[in-house]
């Protein structure tokens, strides 16, 4: 699966078809490195053949061979993309080992003295394989100690008028590799957030994408329920008989049935995304200024709060509902409504629909009454929302939605 794609799904809008990431900047970082390395290898080779009749011929064959080994593996290795961590690392140890063994493998003392040894046209690369392979705090332990023991060993073999050639070179290798290591570690950084930035943005999508689909499939399977309902009832209303009356209680026996079983039970929540409640107050004001009773908009709090956008559209469609209930059989434009939408002091929200019109008694509210039941109760109810409902007749209706934040949302948001 690509960066720009879902599986089952279609493109991720927005996104390049090969994003910045850790494995691009790696294989880049590795290519560079092998070949700056390959580079400065091939110019040692002349310093190798000068100095190799004043060394030991093992130790010069052994170690040399190691690490121009090393260095062919590693820009395989980066090619390929496989492997390039060890080949580095074989470098660095191989490195550090032939520079503390430098003065066992020295048969005329007198050629090195005030000159350096052919290790040091390696040492920039020995720091630059470290700062590839190692972690940061091996590679920063390696980064002081390399250039340390260079700086030690160029003292003891070239003399003592060396000592301060080898603290500028040891100091010159330290800060080199230093650079190299900080700009190495600020572009990893960069691109591991760039991957979970992309990560999450793949989430999110993947996610509303699940939710449109099962919006879509609710719309449907609601759609066949009204119509079952709906027959059901025109049955029932011409039925004269007592075998007619019979079919319509066993056809509405069925539509109950399909009824219970076409509202999905309650998913876990999963915070993939929030608005802030002013959002919702705003878009809740805009459809109760487009109904045909006015509603009284109570102004929003100054506090704001972030809720998941599912919870948003349960709430928004919830309210609408029950706003639309008011306008049809609470009254007409005479009857007084109001509406508040506000956040609350633990990072929830608080819907409040009310009128002073007809009401109605709770009690004895009949199961047709879908409208109520599943557009307000169920609905809330399967984010974890709570509704509220308070009617008197002849003295109007509340209408109380309040959803609170669980200990995962809250840490989400």
């Amino acid at each position: 699966m690509t960066g720009a794609e879902l599986p089952g799904g279609p493109a991720f809008p927005g996104t390049t078809a090969r994003p910045l990431t850790r494995a691009r900047v790696e294989r880049l970082a590795a290519r560079v490195i092998a070949g700056f390395s390959c580079v400065f290898g091939l110019q040692v080779v002349p310093v190798i053949l000068t100095q190799a009749p004043h060394l030991d011929a093992t130790y010069t064959s052994v170690f040399a061979g190691v690490l121009f080994a090393s260095l062919g593996w590693l820009a395989v290795a980066s090619v390929l993309g496989r492997t390039v961590r060890w080949a580095a690392s074989t470098f660095c140890l191989g490195y550090l080992l032939a520079l503390l063994l430098w003065e066992t493998g020295i048969r005329d003392a007198a050629h090195f003295e005030g000159s350096r040894p052919w290790l040091w046209y390696l040492l920039t690369v020995s720091t630059a394989c470290a700062a590839l392979a190692m972690p940061f705090i091996w590679a920063v332990a390696y980064t002081a100690v390399a250039p340390g023991v260079y700086g030690v060993v160029l003292a003891l073999t070239a003399g003592p008028g060396a000592v301060e050639t080898a603290l500028l070179d040891g100091l010159y290798a330290a800060v080199f590799a230093s650079i190299l290591l900080a700009i190495m570690t600020m572009v990893r950084q960069a691109a591991t957030e760039v991957d979970s930035r992309q990560g999450a943005a793949l989430q999110r999508y993947e996610a509303a994408v699940r939710a449109h689909a099962l919006e879509a499939e609710r719309v449907e399977v609601d759609a066949i329920v009204h119509d079952s309902v709906l027959t059901t009832l025109l049955s029932a209303a011409n039925a004269r008989t007592p075998e007619a009356m019979a079919i319509a209680a066993s056809m509405a026996h069925d539509a109950l049935r399909h009824l219970g079983t076409s509202t999905p039970p309650p998913r876990p929540r999963r915070v993939v995304d929030a608005i802030p409640v002013s959002r919702l107050r705003d878009r809740i004001g805009s459809a109760a200024r487009s109904l045909t009773v006015p509603f009284s908009v109570v102004p929003g709090d100054p506090t704001d709060a972030l809720i998941p956008v599912n919870v948003a559209e349960v709430l928004y469609s919830a309210t609408v509902q029950a706003m639309v209930n008011s306008a049809q059989h609470a009254g007409g434009v005479l009857v007084r409504r109001g509406l508040r939408v506000a956040a609350t002091d633990d990072g929830g929200v608080f819907v409040e629909i009310r009128d002073d019109g007809a009401g109605f008694d709770v009690s004895r509210i009949p199961p047709e009454r879908l409208g109520l039941e599943v557009s307000i109760r169920e609905r809330v109810a399967l984010v974890g929302g709570e509704t509220s409902i308070e009617s008197v007749p002849g003295a109007g209706t509340t209408v109380r939605l309040r959803w609170r934040p669980a200990a995962g949302d809250a840490e989400q948001t």
